[in-house]
């Protein structure tokens, strides 16, 4: 990892380290336009065509069959099941708080308003499959999906080449009663699931993180009228650690790589207030880098990931509160008193004894979180984004009555006469 003096920078070069390692977006799209035209028009038949191109899909049914999903639990390590359960648990403990009531307020007398949510009636879920399959990914995704009452669930996954999914990824599935599962991955599922055909019907909304191809398909189809609408931007895994003189450089290594093996274009920042933590830290990446199955995409994102020292936290925060990554994580003592000085973040880990992994799996939060910046103005996936809120009004005679004059005289100031009529013909009435 480069490391930087966070007082020596000038401003360009500090606005040069907020940004991600560099993905040509434009090139992707031009890539992904084609693709997505494609299946647009030839629905399924194309983008069976895509997924034998990019993914060797060697053919058959592209349906999850029921034997299928029996096969996967009678096959999956009862340890793994047992660690799908508690983690299933454990987000819908979470998640279930989220679900709002809505509210009722009379704002005038005899002038009732209401704001009530309804489910998404049919939503598409992501989940990658390529270097990493993620069946966290699928508990985090159908959970909230669940709770929020969504009456279609559509799951898109790349397959192997043997054209079989992963058995703990159908067995999350299957325990959490998603049953419309799809062996398809890319753009074209995305692209599949935005505009269907005569065989799967279109969704209304697309969940789940993929890589650079799926985040921009994903773009695309949300300003496209004949597509739909998706969660956020999310595309390579990131995290800041902030931690001062005192934290375990074991841990920090740790949290790190957590986050660095999740592919090359992914990207971790450490900042810190002491320059020997950053070195101990340093020399302890090197170690455990040395034992990791995926050490080179981790090597790989260490190029362009990096570390500062900040003269103190203040600055730490300032820094982080710019680059707003999807997780941070704080090293520091008393890392709890810390929580208001976080305006942008996907995700927070407190104290030293909470890793982001927990959070990735099992602490009950979830991990579909934005990415690239994109935590300034979106939040995490919630139950909340998987339903969305109606208003009511209803008024009384005499609610009109008093409400009458105002309504009459700022239609009448915006020169909407058929507005102010709507009121006066009912009061003169």
């Amino acid at each position: 990892m480069k490391i930087f003096n966070l007082k020596d920078l000038n401003s360009a070069e500090r606005d040069i380290l907020l940004l991600r390692p560099a993905i040509k977006i434009e090139n992707t799209f031009e890539i992904v336009r084609p693709i997505l035209e494609d299946v647009k028009k030839n629905g399924l038949s194309a983008a069976l065509t895509y997924a034998k191109k990019f993914d060797n899909f060697s053919g058959g049914a592209i349906a999850v069959s029921k034997e299928e999903f029996q096969e996967a639990e009678k096959n999956l390590d009862p340890n793994v099941k047992k660690a799908i359960q508690l983690a299933a648990k454990n987000i819908e403990e979470f998640h279930k708080l989220q679900k709002s009531s809505g509210y009722e307020i009379e704002t005038t007398e005899g002038v009732k308003c209401l704001r009530e949510f309804r489910a998404i009636e049919s939503v598409g879920l992501y989940v990658p499959g390529g270097s990493a399959v993620l069946p966290s990914t699928m508990l985090m995704l159908s959970i909230p999906a669940k709770i929020a009452g969504c009456k279609r669930i559509v799951v898109c996954s790349p397959a192997k080449e043997d054209g079989k999914i992963n058995d703990a990824l159908l067995y999350a599935a299957s325990f959490i009663g998603v049953d419309e599962f799809y062996k398809l991955g890319g753009a074209q599922a995305v692209a599949l699931m935005a505009y269907g055909d005569k065989e799967i019907k279109k969704v209304s909304k697309i969940f789940g993180p993929g890589n650079q191809f799926v985040t921009a398909a994903k773009l695309l189809v949300s300003i496209d009228l004949s597509g739909c609408a998706i969660d956020m931007p999310a595309g390579p895994s990131e995290v800041l650690v902030i931690a001062d003189e005192k934290s375990d450089p074991s841990f920090v290594a740790a949290d790190l790589l957590s986050q660095a093996e999740h592919g090359g274009d992914s990207q971790v920042v450490l900042l810190s207030t002491s320059k020997h933590l950053v070195d101990l830290v340093s020399s302890e990446l090197e170690i455990q880098i040395s034992k990791l199955p995926r050490k080179d995409m981790a090597k790989k994102a260490l190029e362009s990931s990096f570390a500062l020292i900040a003269g103190n936290l203040s600055e730490a925060f300032d820094f982080s509160n710019d680059y707003a990554p999807e997780h941070l994580i704080l090293h520091l003592e008393g890392a709890e008193s810390y929580k208001d000085n976080v305006i942008n973040a996907g995700s927070v880990f407190l104290g030293q004894f909470s890793p982001e992994s927990v959070g990735d799996y099992a602490s009950g939060t979830n991990h579909s979180l934005p990415t690239y910046g994109y935590a300034r103005s979106f939040g995490g996936v919630t139950v909340e984004s998987f339903m969305r809120s109606i208003t009511f009004q209803c008024l009384t005679k005499q609610g009109l009555i008093n409400i009458a004059s105002t309504v009459e005289t700022l239609a009448e100031a915006e020169s909407l006469f058929a507005h102010k009529n709507a009121v006066s013909i009912r009061i003169n009435k």
